[in-house]
């Protein structure tokens, strides 16, 4: 099982490249950010200076999305930092929640998302592609490689994964879920004639190592919330008892009532009190080392090929550390 390190790019971004450095040195392998111009600093300027101080860490948005920036200045973006610094980026990519929200603006439709997707990777990979209708190539890209991961929890979005995507970035760690979700994707790979082996699956969750499970919790609750935006977009499309979306999943938002994005991603956020500890506790790792490996281990028995940790709380360094030494050894044996 691979690891990846999560970080909101708050500056100053010299400490966001000193954590992916710190990862690197601890066995960690994809380094990621948030995507949101508004929230945070320009990630693929940080993307830059990380690459360039790492040595084969490979380096991504978690996520970004078809509306923000054109479709060929993302891939150039991509295809820029891979001929600098040797085909080590992966893209992120969903429909867009705080990036697109913040800015008065609703996430990018399914049917977008998927021309992107293919448009994204053909043009950083160098090969020709149509943009608004209009075809494009960037002419100066040789060799490029673009893996392209999307975000997903519903029916149609996962289908969507399993069609077009190379991996499947699914953000909560809950078993159950995971198997549910993995089965989706996986299924409407070999529909559409694709190897289902062949998606990366990646899950990303909050990781907080230590034995004050109480004060872990408060750490990562904000967790809860930032699911639950997404989880709130799936009931409204389609009901919250439609057998679209296991229960598992949607019960918990009822109490939900707004969201402040000025919050978003961040220990201590007040839109986030309706979560309750089992919620936590299941999308979530927590406690001691051993927790953590008992289930990842469930999770890479799914088919789980990374856990990227989220890194967003009052303990990134130790969690960092714990992981290097006791967590990612275990995973490897």
């Amino acid at each position: 099982m691979d690891f990846g390190l999560v970080l909101q790019t708050d500056p100053p971004a010299s400490r966001v490249v000193s954590l992916m450095q710190r990862a690197e040195r601890n066995g960690f392998t994809h380094g990621w950010t948030f995507d949101s111009a508004v929230l945070w600093q320009e990630p693929f300027v940080i993307h830059s200076r990380i690459l360039a101080h790492t040595t084969t860490l490979k380096v991504g948005p978690m996520v970004t999305n078809p509306g923000t920036r054109t479709w060929e200045v993302t891939a150039s973006t991509f295809a820029t930092l891979n001929d600098m610094y040797g085909n080590r980026t992966v893209c992120g990519i969903g429909r867009g929640d705080s990036a697109m929200r913040v800015a008065g603006r609703r996430p990018n439709t399914l049917a977008r998302l998927g021309e992107a997707i293919d448009a994204i990777r053909d043009l950083a990979e160098g090969r020709e592609s149509e943009v608004d209708g209009q075809p494009l190539r960037i002419p100066w890209v040789r060799d490029g490689k673009l893996p392209v991961w999307m975000a997903a929890y519903g029916p149609k979005a996962l289908a969507l994964t399993g069609r077009k995507a190379d991996g499947f970035i699914l953000q909560l760690a809950d078993p159950y879920l995971t198997e549910w979700m993995v089965k989706a994707v996986r299924a409407a790979a070999a529909e559409a004639g694709r190897d289902p082996a062949s998606v990366t699956i990646c899950v990303a969750a909050p990781a907080y190592v230590g034995d004050d499970l109480a004060h872990a919790r408060e750490q990562c609750r904000w967790f809860g919330g930032m699911v639950g935006n997404h989880v709130a977009d799936l009931v409204a499309r389609y009901g919250e008892h439609s057998g679209m979306v296991p229960e598992a999943l949607t019960a918990y938002i009822k109490e939900r009532h707004g969201y402040d994005y000025s919050h978003h991603g961040r220990a201590g956020n007040p839109s986030t009190d309706f979560v309750p500890d089992e919620i936590v506790d299941r999308f979530c790792l927590l406690g001691p080392p051993e927790a953590h490996i008992e289930k990842l281990k469930v999770l890479r028995e799914l088919g789980v090929d990374q856990f990227a940790v989220y890194d967003m709380h009052d303990a990134q360094e130790t969690t960092i550390d714990a992981y290097g030494a006791e967590i990612i050894p275990a995973l490897d044996r």
